[in-house]
């Protein structure tokens, strides 16, 4: 993993990064199992608050690593192809997920907010990583696009989940069959960016570490609730919602944080259980 993604964490903030900087963070193989394998690291990290993702060098992530299209290129024997892909995509080996998809939605199983820091690039499937985060940082030069059509191909690594929860279906339709490139500005415009930054990593740090002094509990059962609101019905999440607010009345980080605002002084929480 370390060849390919970097792990700081600081305070309970964890900044990760793409290391392939020389490749502008590509996706080889070996980016694909970094960035599962750092994800997968994060869900059961202990004392994690916030996660800041971004990529070194000049990019956040320029997509698949050229080398995969180029070996696409020079395949002959279409009905072999065909059959290594069912093994390689088929399979559904990380929940829902395949293990391309899974560099994206990992990011949705890490139980606390996750800020995309993008610079530089996010062309197709660094595109989709980007989208996995709970919110993204643009820079507003950054170039982006839903970039495989160009290939001959469909986004395939959570693009389709994920792009319906930010943006109207006609601008996804223009822009999967388009596979233009956008600015940092236009994706706020589009609703891809939460926000424009001429320094979205050093915001986005800001704004984990502000994250990571509120009630470690609170900010969970908020990730969990918002995910389920976007695919359960109204009932189930006021249930969920009633549930999740009962476990946090009274307990031990829910009067601190009462006593902490009260007294005027920093909060000291303690970090949940695994699983919490």
């Amino acid at each position: 993993m370390e060849e390919r993604v970097r792990i700081t964490i600081t305070d309970g903030v964890a900044d990760v990064r793409l290391s392939r900087p020389d490749k502008m963070n590509a996706l080889d193989v070996a980016m694909f199992e970094g960035i599962v394998a750092a994800g997968k690291r994060l869900i059961d990290e202990p004392g994690l608050r916030a996660v800041v993702l971004s990529g070194e060098g000049r990019a956040f992530c320029a997509g698949l690593d050229m080398g995969r299209f180029q070996g696409m290129a020079a395949t002959t024997d279409a009905a072999a192809a065909r059959e290594t892909n069912q093994q390689r995509l088929g399979p559904r080996t990380h929940g829902l997920s395949n293990g391309s998809q899974y560099a994206a939605m990992v990011w949705q199983d890490v139980p606390v907010p996750v800020i995309a820091a993008v610079h530089g690039v996010a062309f197709g499937g660094g595109f989709q990583v980007m989208l996995g985060a709970d919110m993204r940082f643009i820079a507003p030069d950054t170039k982006l696009s839903v970039l495989e059509v160009k290939w001959g191909l469909v986004p395939d690594m959570g693009g389709f989940a994920l792009m319906p929860r930010l943006a109207r279906a006609d601008v996804i339709r223009e822009l999967t069959y388009s596979g233009r490139i956008f600015s940092g500005t236009e994706a706020l415009a589009l609703g891809f960016a939460t926000r424009v930054s001429d320094d979205p990593h050093a915001e986005a740090m800001a704004l984990a570490r502000e994250i990571a002094g509120r009630n470690p509990h609170t900010i969970r059962a908020d990730k969990r609730l918002l995910r389920l609101s976007e695919a359960a019905d109204i009932a189930t999440v006021l249930q969920a919602e009633s549930d999740e607010q009962i476990a946090l009345l009274g307990s031990p980080n829910q009067r601190e944080s009462v006593r902490a605002a009260l007294e005027k002084r920093d909060p000291k929480f303690i970090d949940p259980a695994p699983g919490e």
